[in-house]
């Protein structure tokens, strides 16, 4: 190895992210997962003048993330993100179990209620959308799913006899169930019915069918061109998959919804930061504005711990927990 640190840094480092890469794939985590750990490691790397990662250790990480909380003045949930991927490049990839991290200065988690609409801003909202927007923000705001579990629905999962959906591998790897709104059957059949076209397109082009987790993949080789395994909304135009360089049709993109609901908002006239997650902080709250009982609320959302749902609570508490103004006894 040269003795210049640089040069060791430019030998090395494709190397090392190459081999990091190959570690969470091995492990089936979710690409976005992939991304975000690497970008850690690039920023720790930085941060540390370019040294290779296997001279550095417990000091040095100690000092990347007190800097993120002292300096850079990170969120606790953001710092705790860069800690999980350093870890993990040291335990998965380098080999080295770094001791507990005693000496670094934790980020002060914040505690912000959530935004929440009003029904009637939710109606107005709804009525800017229009087509495959307007159904994914509806299903959000009728389900309570988070944006990607929405995406990511499989119309093998959508139980219109039962009026339900099965949201599959949510967050934490759990599947749960939620309700399917009556007002959403009828749409969400018309929609099918376009994917289904879509699909059966596709099929005759020689695509090769929906993305599959390696493992179903394997278990199931014929599964990605079966109808019910498809995306209930399919994107517009297909893409390479960064990982196997398969061209095949994935969902819809994040990002198009947030700026749609977002541009909604502001025709709409609602004055709040307004984005797809506040469907389903409203959804919580007007569930149980309306008598529903909490521990029903918590299992729709599939928090794992009830003390997460009761943030939602403070909805109850009108006008100041409750409170009634002295100004308002005159």
């Amino acid at each position: 190895m040269s003795d210049n640190p640089s040069t060791s840094a430019v030998t090395t480092k494709p190397k090392l992210l190459t081999l990091l890469r190959q570690a969470i794939r091995v492990r089936q985590y979710a690409l976005r997962t992939e991304e975000v750990y690497v970008g850690w490691a690039r920023r720790y790397i930085h941060f540390h003048g370019l040294r290779h990662p296997q001279d550095l250790g417990g000091p040095e990480v100690t000092a990347f993330l007190t800097h993120l909380a002292s300096e850079r003045n990170v969120s606790a949930s953001t710092q705790s993100q860069a800690r999980a991927a350093l870890l993990f490049l040291y335990r998965e990839v380098l080999g080295v179990d770094l001791p507990w991290l005693d000496e670094v200065v934790i980020a002060k988690p914040s505690r912000h209620l959530p935004v929440v609409l009003t029904p009637r801003e939710v109606e107005r909202l709804l009525n800017e959308l229009s087509g495959a927007q307007w159904l994914v923000a509806a299903l959000l705001y009728g389900t309570g799913m988070r944006l990607l579990e929405g995406l990511r629905l499989r119309v093998k999962d959508v139980e219109f006899t039962r009026r339900e959906c099965v949201v599959r591998d949510g967050k934490g790897g759990k599947d749960r169930v939620t309700v399917l709104p009556e007002n959403l059957i009828g749409p969400l059949q018309q929609q099918l019915v376009s994917a289904k076209v879509q699909h059966e397109r596709d099929l005759a082009a020689g695509l090769p069918g929906v993305w599959l987790p390696d493992a179903l993949a394997v278990k199931y080789p014929a599964a990605p061109r079966v109808w019910g395994w498809q995306w209930v909304f399919p994107s517009p135009a297909t893409s390479t998959d960064p990982r196997s360089g398969v061209e095949r049709r994935h969902h819809l993109h994040e990002q198009s919804v947030q700026r749609a609901v977002s541009l909604a908002a502001r025709r709409a006239g609602v004055d709040k930061p307004v984005s797809p997650h506040v469907l389903r902080h409203s959804f919580a709250t007007h569930l149980l504005q309306a008598g529903y009982d909490i521990r029903t609320v918590q299992e729709l959302l599939g928090h794992a711990d009830v003390r997460t749902t009761m943030i939602y609570t403070h909805v109850l508490n009108r006008g100041g927990r409750g409170v009634r103004s002295p100004l308002d006894s005159f």
